[in-house]
């Protein structure tokens, strides 16, 4: 153990580790990071027409304040992963929770859309280094298999529910408080977090592994420069010269990040982990699932406001229907997913979530509120079980041991996506005609990614469950 986490022992190790700490406030502490992370990107998403109008912000500013976060999210995730493996999870779960909330007040204190967007990226930072320790820290304390699958279902439940109120809550705070209180919000719960976090959950051992810190520099460079070409290629022209840039330094770091990753042992990436179907399967469903998820959050906030009229409290209200079903459906994964393996479950709710989105293809600023909720509802029932059947899947595949890098890959796969996402949605946004054909434009995408996923987990993780069934019975067979 580090000189970090052996001081930290006897204060939180023996705690964590007794019986007298139930698994609800392990649940609990370890779920707060997840939540405003989770929660910072949805209530965001309602406040936008807010920024727009209050801070001046342009709708491309807009997109980097929701997009910026994820980019650095997304783009430490492995490095976070890594450092969680040296310097101990619980520490630099404790080191990322600090630093979001010192960059959420700075959010609050943002006197202009530029300030706001280099706080969020701070923010993002700080995500980045909690959400893959938080995935370690909740496998080592629920070790056997079938409580950990139960325990994964309640953490998504606790974070779908966040996700689920984020735009109600959003929407009465920034109609209530301004638009100031959203990020302040996350100061109460951090501090709880970080508290239940020492007092409950254990510091499992650590590993003295290198850091791959020039490849990770280049995929930061690869993720930002894709980003930019995304983000400011409808404002500025996709053949402007600051875009055409972006696109050569993603292409040449894409190139020099594979030069690397073949010829030194000190990988970004743990490549070997992908030959197994399940956990390449499990990141493919990650990457596709919040494309479509958080493109689809990002479009309905602009589009209940802008197109429908609808006040931020009123599009908040509008949106508890469609979001609460996520964290019900979380619940009954939890019950269902000792009976039913997750390949055939991921597969059947992402067939699911892709058609009731493509259902809303003839969507028009004057569709019935009624209908839009029903088809975006049925599509996050899916969700609900999506989320925790991918990540069940993953650690299924990868195993206890990689715990700290799956949660990583899978972290960053799912934050490229959503970054991807927002940014395809905010293009589709920039070069259509009118709401009515922006959005039905926007939510066939997002209905062929749902479909796209599906494709994988049927194709990959269900492949690979079949397979180890199929060795169990052979080995108990012998034995």
């Amino acid at each position: 153990m580090t000189t970090a986490e052996t001081s930290a022992a006897p204060a939180t190790g023996a705690q964590g580790g007794s019986p007298n700490a139930s698994s609800g406030l392990k649940i609990a502490a370890l779920a707060t990071g997840f939540v405003m992370a989770t929660l910072d990107v949805t209530i965001v998403n309602v406040a936008g027409a807010t920024l727009q109008e209050r801070l001046g912000a342009s709708l491309t500013q807009l997109t980097w304040i929701v997009d910026g976060y994820i980019l650095t999210f997304a783009s430490l995730l492995m490095l976070a992963g890594g450092l969680a493996n040296r310097r101990g999870a619980k520490t630099v779960y404790m080191w990322g929770m600090g630093l979001f909330l010192i960059a959420s007040l700075a959010c609050a204190l943002s006197p202009s859309p530029e300030v706001l967007i280099a706080a969020r990226l701070l923010q993002g930072a700080g995500a980045a280094l909690f959400m893959p320790s938080s995935l370690s820290l909740l496998v080592s304390s629920f070790p056997e298999k079938r409580q950990r699958t139960r325990m994964l279902g309640l953490w998504s439940a606790i974070v779908a529910t966040s996700s689920g109120v984020g735009p109600t809550l959003g929407g009465l705070m920034v109609t209530a408080f301004g638009w100031q209180s959203i990020f302040l919000l996350n100061l109460p719960i951090g501090i709880i977090g970080m508290l239940m976090t020492r007092r409950f959950i254990a510091a499992p051992e650590t590993k003295s592994l290198k850091l791959a810190v020039p490849g990770h520099i280049i995929w930061i460079v690869t993720l930002a420069a894709v980003s930019f070409a995304l983000i400011e290629g409808p404002q500025l022209g996709w053949a402007a010269g600051p875009v055409v840039v972006a696109y050569a330094v993603a292409v040449i770091a894409a190139g020099l990040l594979v030069r690397r990753e073949r010829r030194t042992e000190n990988l970004v990436m743990p490549w070997t982990l992908f030959r197994s179907a399940g956990f390449a399967g499990a990141n493919l469903v990650g990457f596709f699932f919040n494309f479509a998820l958080f493109g689809s959050i990002f479009l309905l906030g602009l589009f209940f406001q802008h197109a429908q009229g609808a006040s931020p409290f009123v599009a908040g209200l509008e949106l508890i229907p469609i979001t609460i079903l996520s964290p019900l459906a979380n619940v009954v994964y939890s019950r269902i997913s000792g009976r039913y393996a997750n390949g055939p479950l991921l597969t059947v709710f992402l067939t699911v979530a892709g058609i009731a989105s493509l259902a809303l293809v003839a969507i028009s600023p004057s569709t019935p509120y009624w209908l839009i909720a029903i088809g975006i509802g049925i599509a996050n029932i899916g969700a609900g079980i999506i989320s925790p059947g991918m990540t069940a899947a993953l650690v299924d595949a990868a195993g206890p041991a990689h715990a700290n890098v799956a949660g990583s890959v899978l972290n960053a796969n799912r934050q490229i996506g959503s970054l991807v996402g927002i940014a395809a949605i905010g293009v589709v946004l920039h070069s259509t005609s009118g709401w009515g054909t922006g959005a039905s434009v926007s939510f066939l995408l997002v209905g062929v990614m749902y479909l796209l996923g599906a494709v994988c987990a049927w194709r990959l993780i269900a492949r690979h469950e079949r397979w180890e069934a199929e060795l169990a019975a052979a080995e108990s067979t012998r034995t």
